[in-house]
């Protein structure tokens, strides 16, 4: 079997993009690490998850008709009125009560703690048995109810709605904001940035839900970030011989790239292995389409 034949009999299966790389590089000899047999076995096990994501907002847009939400650095939780799930379809280990008291409408939104704390927050929710006072400090921001037949406005309408009726203090609506121009939406862009907030969301007040990536969906920051796969580790030279100089990046485009700036020496001692996922993050691409200028940011744990 070719290899494009072989990764669209993988995709047919209902695997994600993600899903399709880890499988495609296990089984190609590139990964024999037992997390990434571990994680191309998971996958496969997990229920295909409908998620909404965002492209990259041109800066001089106008952003008349959409609604201008600050981006909270979170955990993406989907709740479908039974079963609180990361985005990759993975259960979320939350205590009974803060299950409970969620409404049995479908729901798209963030587990946060507060601007700054996200590997604070991550170390909680990704417990596999929770913590519940650490608990009591995570909020579930609600800024979408995915699969619903109205506009984005309705939709905004109707979360609200419910939430004020459930009544739950650390169950919260997102709240969205009319910018009249692309001047207001840059300087409200820079003052979240210098609040503490990681950026911008924008949502076409009268698009339908829509599955995968959409137009009516925007994220704006003063840098842009993306998530690649581990393949490979350089070795380092001068300072750095003998650890890792730089990791071997594959882009979701599956483009492969160097990351070494932002790694830490802890993390050039004892890398990210060979199939994982790290977060990145870079100003602008090159004409090839490579990141430019490229941080590394995290290690994406585990869903």
């Amino acid at each position: 079997m070719s290899l494009r034949a072989w990764v669209q009999s993988f995709k047919a299966s209902g695997l994600k993009r993600r899903h399709v790389l880890v499988a495609l590089v296990t089984s190609s000899g590139l990964v024999r690490t037992p997390w990434a047999q571990a994680q191309a076995t998971s996958a496969a096990e997990l229920p295909v998850m409908s998620v909404q994501l965002a492209r990259i907002w041109p800066p001089t847009r106008s952003p008349q008709g959409f609604g201008v939400s600050e981006k909270l650095d979170g955990v993406r939780a989907m709740w479908d009125g039974q079963a609180l799930r990361f985005r990759s379809g993975r259960p979320i280990a939350a205590p009974s009560w803060f299950v409970a008291a969620l409404p049995s409408l479908a729901l798209d939104g963030e587990l946060w703690m507060a601007r700054g704390a996200f590997d604070r927050l991550s170390g909680v929710v990704r417990q596999s048995v929770p913590n519940d006072d650490a608990w009591r400090e995570v909020q579930y921001w609600i800024f979408d109810a995915p699969k619903h037949p109205g506009t984005f406005s309705e939709r905004v309408g109707l979360v609200q709605s419910v939430l004020a009726a459930a009544q739950v203090p650390w169950l919260k609506p997102v709240a969205q904001h009319e910018v009249k121009d692309a001047g207001a939406l840059q300087t409200l862009l820079q003052e979240t940035v210098r609040q503490g907030g990681e950026g911008l969301m924008l949502h076409r007040i009268d698009a339908l839900w829509q599955d995968g990536r959409t137009d009516a969906l925007f994220k704006f920051k003063p840098e842009l970030d993306e998530e690649g796969l581990v393949v490979g580790h350089q070795a380092g030279k001068g300072r750095l011989k003998g650890q890792t100089g730089a990791l071997w990046v594959q882009t979701p485009s599956g483009q492969r790239f160097s990351l070494g700036s932002g790694l830490s020496d802890a993390l050039r001692r004892d890398p990210p292995p060979v199939g994982s996922w790290v977060t990145y993050r870079y100003p602008e691409r090159t004409p090839s389409g490579l990141p430019r200028f490229a941080s590394f940011v995290r290690v994406r744990e585990a869903e």
